[in-house]
Formats: C-alpha cells, sequence, structure tokens
C-alpha cells in the first residue's frame, strides 16, 4: 500500500479537500494528497482559468476534453483541480497562473513552488 504523505497544507494547518466534482488528486480522493510516486507533485489546488487551461493544452496537456477512457470529464473555468506544482510555476512565469486555495495545496508545493508565489494568487476561499 502506498503511503501518503502528512495531510499538511501550505498554511501548516489540515489540509483541506480541494474537489470532488470533478474528483481530483493523485489518489482521486479529492484532496491534493501526495506521496513518493506522486512525480508530478500534484499538490496545488487551482481554481482554473479559460487562460490556463488554453495554456496547458498549448504546452501539451489538454484538460479541457473529456477522456471517458480515464474517466476523466474534461475541465472547465472555475473547477478545482490539483495541479502539479511545476506547470502551476511555470503557468506564474508565463503570467496566466489561475488562482490557488492555498488551504487546499499540500505542503510539499513548496519544494518546488515559493510560498510568496502561491500567496500572490490566492483565491478568495483560500
Amino acid at each position: 500500500m502506498i503511503q501518503k504523505d502528512p495531510e499538511i497544507n501550505v498554511l501548516g494547518e489540515a489540509l483541506h479537500p480541494c474537489s470532488t466534482d470533478p474528483l481530483t488528486g493523485f489518489f482521486r480522493d479529492g484532496s491534493c494528497n501526495t506521496c513518493a510516486a506522486d512525480q508530478g507533485s500534484h499538490t496545488v489546488c487551482a481554481v482554473l482559468t479559460a487562460e490556463f487551461l488554453a495554456f496547458s493544452k498549448y504546452v501539451g496537456n489538454d484538460l479541457s476534453t473529456p477522456r471517458p477512457e480515464f474517466r476523466f470529464p474534461g475541465l472547465n473555468p472555475g473547477d478545482h483541480w490539483c495541479l502539479c506544482a511545476s506547470r502551476f510555476l511555470q503557468a506564474h512565469d508565463e503570467g496566466c497562473a489561475p488562482k490557488v486555495n492555498l488551504a487546499a495545496t499540500h505542503q510539499r508545493a513548496l519544494d518546488i513552488v515559493p510560498m510568496d508565489i502561491l500567496q500572490e494568487h490566492a483565491s478568495d476561499d483560500a
């Protein structure tokens, strides 16, 4: 059985859920939980925007198109989703990062994304 990392957010508190509709997370448990097997570090709880979805598709990760064979509904602006921390940082560097729910962003995101950048993109529900 895979051992999850402690469920602590970037604020040092208990990790809040990110989304159950659509169901997100490396473990598809609705939270941005992580473990050593999560090589992409799916730890940033993002509030998706059309701009970010277009950027993600442009760089090779189409999150908008449904993929029923993977039980993936396709994502829309306003959906909450556990993003790879490196993709979030790349979007930040390109000026199209989505908002972030800090309470639902796992502390392991800080291994890749500085806290001040996460705070700069904090959503109202963070």
